[in-house]
């Protein structure tokens, strides 16, 4: 019985830390798309709820905020920490002075260049089968 107990509890711990790095790779991905203008608090923590919450996994909005004002706050402490506060209470933006920041950027940047160019090649094709009638 011991041993189940165990196994369920290393599960949800594992699922907990999988979850919780999930949420950290929602919140690097909504602020690489806001760009340098950076996002409120409140906007990233919507944005993470609605990515992360599922019908067979339903989560707390509050809870999640809550994590994401924690994160947001641990990561940003010092001047060459991947995420910066904005001049705006409340805002914060990827930091342009760190490498790591520059380069969630420059990835993204490619990212978006590349479904632009598959959209282009869609709309450019033109059907070139037969008519039958």
């Amino acid at each position: 019985m011991r041993e189940i107990f165990l196994q369920l509890s290393f599960s949800f711990s594992s699922r907990t830390k999988n979850t919780l790095a999930h949420y950290d790779l929602e919140i690097l991905k909504v602020l690489t798309e806001a760009g340098g203008a950076g996002i409120s608090v409140k906007k990233i923590s919507r944005h993470v709820f609605n990515a992360c919450n599922s019908f067979f996994n339903p989560i707390d909005f509050e809870s999640v905020h809550e994590y994401v004002q924690q994160y947001l706050q641990r990561n940003s402490k010092l001047p060459t920490s991947l995420i910066v506060r904005a001049e705006t209470r409340g805002i914060y933006k990827l930091n342009p002075d760190n490498q790591e920041g520059q380069q969630l950027m420059l990835q993204f940047a490619e990212e978006r260049e590349g479904e632009g160019s598959t959209e282009k090649d869609s709309q450019d094709s033109v059907d070139l089968s037969l008519s039958l009638f």
